[in-house]
């Protein structure tokens, strides 16, 4: 160990007499440079250093309403998620952009992503950005069914519609929870769906059943079609018509959105 320690010292005495020597010759010893590369991603003994975010996961604006009307211009990204937040499904869909272009794909939206973006797209209309709301039987749906695919349920008119990009395919009469099991209001998405579900809670069949909050789901109710608005459920929405819920079932999938509203 000695040894190497005294060879190391000897070499540290030789190269700083050689750079003595060369300043002395009017030789200017130059100190390595090392470029620093603006990457995604590591470049070996260096840190990365990532380009700047103009849009990020999280942010909550307008200006993220107008990237995501472009993303849907060019079907990366699905109506549904026209909704000023940069969520999951928006930074998939910019990643999906990016690899198109060559891009890295970051997830957020950088000066050069962006650039090339407004290339590929153009200005989004007043109508893109704000789809009009449908207007059933007098009364506007909530805005929130007016884009994507989406169970809109009106706790006024006891109506659950199922909307696709702003058009009404199916309505269903539907009753709700009692006052202490009261049926939740909010935006939602179908979380999982059981065809032959039975609730362990109250032992009772909850067939056809789409959960959307907790133990809360949409389902048809054989009491509902017995006794109508007589009963009410446990906080479940309740459907009477079991041939059209059967259909219902089928089309809806899970990550749907469930609004319940009051119009």
């Amino acid at each position: 160990m000695r040894a190497v320690v005294i060879r190391n010292v000897v070499a540290g005495v030789v190269a700083g007499a050689t750079v003595a020597v060369l300043a002395g010759a009017g030789v200017v010893a130059r100190a390595a440079t090392v470029e620093v590369k603006t990457v995604p991603f590591e470049v070996s003994g260096q840190l990365p250093i990532y380009p700047k975010a103009l849009y990020k996961y999280g942010a909550v604006n307008v200006s993220v309403r107008k990237l995501e009307a472009r993303l849907i211009q060019l079907k990366m990204l699905d109506k549904q998620y026209l909704d000023n937040e940069y969520g999951t499904m928006t930074s998939g869909a910019v990643k999906k952009f990016q690899q198109s272009k060559g891009i890295p794909p970051l997830g957020y939206v950088d000066q050069n992503t962006w650039d090339k973006l407004l290339a590929a797209t153009k200005e989004p209309t007043q109508k893109e950005l704000y789809p009009p709301v449908p207007v059933i039987d007098g009364r506007k749906l909530d805005a929130r069914c007016a884009t994507g695919t989406a169970l809109c349920i009106d706790k006024t008119t006891r109506k659950l519609r199922y909307v696709v990009d702003g058009v009404v395919k199916m309505q269903f009469d539907v009753r709700f929870g009692a006052v202490k099991t009261a049926t939740r209001e909010g935006g939602f998405t179908v979380g999982w769906k059981s065809r032959n579900h039975v609730s362990k809670l109250y032992d009772s069949p909850m067939p056809y059943a789409m959960f959307f909050s907790g133990g809360q789901a949409v389902h048809y109710s054989s009491d509902f079609a017995a006794r109508g608005y007589n009963g009410a459920s446990h906080g479940c929405v309740n459907v009477r018509d079991l041939t059209k819920i059967k259909a219902l079932f089928d089309m809806v999938k899970v990550g749907d959105k469930v609004i319940v509203y009051r119009s």
